[in-house]
């Protein structure tokens, strides 16, 4: 049975909500364990993917001519707002950072184009991964143990 979705107000019924879920479930696919990069951070390790990857998977789910973003500075922190296409509809998804003591500016406006992608689902079940320094086996696309039951939870 195909559940009804409600986007932006409106209810998606049948294949439409189908199609959602669909492109949830693929957005939410874990990366290459090549493309998951780790860092320490106390007795931690926090994962992150880059900004190209989050890129390549838009262009792949939904292609190139159905995502935009778009950046404004708010209180010294940058926003990116990332708009996908669905059916005939955008929606819209934000979120923020500041600067990075890397890269600076150009850090801050990757990092909010990342978590905004998390609020999309790409990347999140990074968050899930608990400081651990290897990725579960649940976690690489390889051992075949992601399923549509764990992107419809994370």
């Amino acid at each position: 049975m195909i559940q009804d979705i409600k986007i932006g107000g409106n209810i998606k019924t049948g294949r439409a909500a189908m199609e959602v879920k669909e492109i949830s479930r693929e957005l939410k696919k874990p990366f290459d364990v090549s493309k998951v990069k780790s860092k320490p951070k106390g007795n931690m390790h926090l994962h992150h993917i880059n900004a190209r990857d989050v890129m390549f998977r838009l262009d792949a789910v939904v292609g190139p001519l159905n995502w935009q973003d778009s950046y404004e500075e708010v209180l010294g922190r940058v926003i990116c707002t990332l708009k996908v296409r669905i059916g005939d509809e955008w929606i819209s998804k934000a979120d923020g950072a500041g600067d990075t003591k890397i890269e600076g500016e150009k850090g801050g406006i990757s990092d909010a184009f990342k978590r905004a992608g998390v609020k999309w689902g790409i990347g999140r079940y990074l968050y899930y991964l608990n400081g651990a320094k290897e990725l579960p086996s649940w976690a690489d696309p390889a051992s075949g143990k992601w399923t549509d039951e764990l992107a419809d939870r994370i």
